[in-house]
C-alpha cells in the first residue's frame, strides 16, 4: 500500500513537473515564435501566400536575402579555410607554443563582432580610417588602401570572430582520430601535405561541415557586423533590414508583416541548415575514434616550423590585437581622428562613461541586471526542464525537448520579433519599451543553453541515488533538493555563466526591444557610433570587453579549481 501510495506521489509530481515546465516553453518561446507564422501567412481571417510573395518580391526584401546569402556563403568558406588550417597546425603538428596559440584562436569567440567591426572602421573607413590615412599621407595614395564597407570588409570581419566554430569542431576530431592511417602513409613514403589531403581531411571532413554549418547559420542571422559596416553603403541583410523597417516606421502593420516574413525565412533557412547538419553527422561515413586511447601523431613541419610559428603570431597580432588596442586608444582620444600621443589621450571619457554619463550608466546598470535575471531564471527552470527529459519516464517530454531546443536555431531576430508581437498587447499585456520585455526575449533566447547545461549534469547523476533516498522514506521534493541539487550544481553555475556573459554584450535582441530608458551596453554601443560619439562609442566598448574577460577569466579559474579537484 505504502508503496503503491508513493507510485501515486511521484507520478503527480512528475506530471505537474512537466506541465509547469510545458507552460513556461509554450508562453516564453512556442505562443512568440507561432505569432510570427500567423503574421506572416494568415490575413483578414485566412491563408494567404500572395502577400508573402510579393513581400518577398519587393526590390528591397529581394536584396537583403541575396545579401544574407552573399555574407553568408563568403563567411562560410572563409572560417571553414582558416579554422580548419589553424586547428590542424596546433594538433597534428610540431609547431612551437602550440597550447598558447589554441588559446589565443579562440579568444575571438567570447568578443562580441560588433566591437570588432567598430574597430575595423576606427581601421579602414575609406577617408578617416587610421591605417588608410597612414597610407594616403605617408604614400600619397590618391584612393583608400582598403574600404571596409563592402560585402569584402563584412565577409572578412566575420571571418575573424567565426572561424572558432570551425576550429574547435576540428581540434576535438583531430585529437581523438586514430593515427595509424597517417603513419602508414608516412611509412610508405608519403608526404606531409599528400597525408594532410588524402588522409587527414577526408576522416575530420564530418566535423568540418558540422562547423561550417553552424558558421552559415549564425552568419545569416547576424545583425552587428552588418549594421556597423553595411547599412552606410546600403549593404543591409535580413536582421539590419527587420530593424531598420520597424524603427523607422515605429512599427506600423506593414512593417511589421514585412519583417515576420523575413523573420519566416531566417527560420526555414535555419531549419534547413540544422537538418543538413543532422544528415551529416548521422551518416557515420567515417569512423576515426577507436576505443582505445591514442596520442596524436605529430607531423615534422622542418624549415616551415618557425615561418608557420611567425603567420600566426602575425594573424593573432592583426585580427585581435589591433582591433583591441585601437579600441582603447580610441576610448582615450579627445576627439576622433587625431593622433595617439600623449596629449591627445587620457581617461576621461572612461570617467564620464562610468560616473558621470546617464544614458551610459544606465546602460551598464540595465545590462549587468538583465544578464543576472535572465541568467537567475533561466537556470532555475533549466534545471527542471532538464531533469524531465532525463530523469522522468513521463509522456509528453519529447514536445518539451523540442520546445527547449527551439530558440538554439531560432535567430535572435526572430525571437526579438516574436516577442514584439507576443507582449505588445495582442494577448492581454502590454511590455513594448519596458526592461520586461527584453528579459522576456532573453530568458527565450537563452533557455537552451541552460537546458543543455543541466542536462549533461543530470546525465551524469545515476537514478539510484534518488530511489534509494525514496526507499528510505524522502517524498520527491526532499529527494531533489538534498541529493540531485548539490550533485548538479557545478552544472547550474556554468549555465549562469554560459548566459550572463552572453547577455552582457548582446545586441541582435537588445537593439529591436529598447526604449530611451532601457538601452543595454550593446545598444549604447551601437547607438553611441550611429549618432557620431566615436570616441564615447570606442570608451564604452572597451569597458565591455573588460567585464566580458574579467568574466570570462574567472570562469575559467574556476573551472580549474574545480577539475583540480
Amino acid at each position: 500500500m505504502a508503496s503503491a501510495i508513493k507510485k501515486n506521489e511521484g507520478f503527480g509530481a512528475a506530471q505537474l513537473i512537466l506541465a509547469l515546465s510545458i507552460g513556461i516553453l509554450v508562453v516564453v518561446v512556442a505562443v512568440p515564435v507561432l505569432l510570427i507564422f500567423l503574421n506572416a501567412f494568415w490575413a483578414d481571417g485566412k491563408f494567404n501566400v500572395q502577400d508573402v510573395l510579393r513581400v518577398l518580391s519587393e526590390p528591397d526584401t529581394y536584396q537583403a536575402l541575396m545579401n544574407s546569402l552573399i555574407i553568408a556563403v563568403g563567411t562560410t568558406i572563409g572560417s571553414t579555410v582558416v579554422g580548419t588550417f589553424f586547428a590542424w597546425l596546433v594538433t597534428r603538428t610540431d609547431l612551437p607554443y602550440k597550447r598558447f596559440m589554441k588559446g589565443m584562436f579562440l579568444v575571438p569567440f567570447m568578443l562580441p563582432s560588433f566591437i570588432g567591426a567598430l574597430a575595423w572602421k576606427m581601421l579602414l573607413s575609406p577617408r578617416a580610417g587610421y591605417i588608410n590615412r597612414f597610407f594616403m599621407d605617408t604614400f600619397g595614395f590618391e584612393e583608400p588602401l582598403f574600404n571596409i564597407y563592402s560585402f569584402t570588409g563584412i565577409i572578412l570581419v566575420e571571418i575573424m570572430y567565426l572561424f572558432p566554430f570551425v576550429f574547435i569542431q576540428v581540434c576535438g576530431a583531430l585529437e581523438r582520430m586514430d593515427p595509424t592511417l597517417e603513419e602508414s602513409a608516412r611509412i610508405s613514403g608519403a608526404g606531409l601535405f599528400t597525408i594532410t589531403r588524402k588522409i587527414t581531411i577526408p576522416l575530420v571532413m564530418p566535423s568540418i561541415l558540422s562547423g561550417a554549418l553552424l558558421i552559415m547559420l549564425y552568419s545569416m542571422a547576424h545583425f552587428g557586423t552588418v549594421a556597423v559596416l553595411g547599412i552606410e553603403n546600403g549593404i543591409f541583410n535580413i536582421p539590419t533590414l527587420i530593424y531598420e523597417r520597424i524603427h523607422q516606421s515605429a512599427g506600423s502593420f506593414a512593417s511589421i508583416r514585412t519583417g515576420t516574413v523575413l523573420a519566416s525565412v531566417l527560420v526555414f533557412s535555419a531549419a534547413l541548415i540544422l537538418w543538413l547538419q543532422n544528415k551529416i553527422l548521422g551518416k557515420g561515413r567515417y569512423q576515426i575514434i577507436a576505443g582505445k586511447s591514442f596520442r596524436p601523431m605529430e607531423l615534422k613541419l622542418r624549415g616551415l616550423r618557425y615561418p608557420l610559428l611567425a603567420f600566426c603570431l602575425a594573424y593573432i597580432g592583426f585580427t585581435i590585437v589591433l582591433p583591441t588596442v585601437v579600441i582603447f586608444l580610441v576610448g582615450g582620444l579627445t576627439t576622433y581622428g587625431l593622433p595617439f600621443t600623449a596629449e591627445h589621450l587620457s581617461l576621461n571619457n572612461y570617467k564620464f562613461i562610468l560616473f558621470d554619463y546617464q544614458v551610459t550608466r544606465d546602460a551598464i546598470v540595465n545590462s549587468v541586471t538583465l544578464g543576472l535575471a535572465a541568467a537567475l531564471i533561466t537556470m532555475s527552470a533549466g534545471v527542471m526542464i532538464s531533469y524531465v527529459i532525463v530523469k522522468m519516464r513521463v509522456r509528453g517530454k519529447g514536445i518539451l525537448e523540442f520546445l527547449g531546443m527551439l530558440p538554439f536555431s531560432v535567430p535572435g531576430s526572430v525571437i526579438a520579433l516574436g516577442v514584439i508581437l507576443a507582449w505588445s498587447g495582442k494577448l492581454g499585456i502590454n511590455l513594448y519599451n519596458t526592461v520586461w520585455i527584453i528579459l522576456v526575449a532573453y530568458i527565450a533566447r537563452y533557455m537552451a543553453f541552460s537546458i543543455k547545461a543541466n542536462s549533461a549534469a543530470l546525465e551524469q547523476v545515476h537514478d539510484s541515488l534518488v530511489e534509494a533516498a525514496r526507499a528510505c522514506g524522502a517524498s520527491m521534493g526532499q529527494a531533489l533538493r538534498d541529493i540531485v541539487l548539490p550533485l548538479v550544481r557545478p552544472g547550474m553555475f556554468a549555465a549562469f555563466f554560459l548566459i550572463f556573459l552572453p547577455a552582457l554584450r548582446e545586441l541582435t535582441v537588445s537593439i529591436m526591444l529598447y526604449s530611451p530608458t532601457t538601452r543595454t551596453i550593446g545598444v549604447a554601443i551601437y547607438t553611441l557610433n550611429e549618432d557620431g560619439e566615436t570616441v564615447m562609442s570606442a570608451a564604452l566598448a572597451g569597458i565591455a570587453l573588460i567585464l566580458i574577460v574579467s568574466g570570462q577569466l574567472f570562469i575559467n579559474r574556476l573551472t580549474r579549481k574545480k577539475a583540480g579537484r
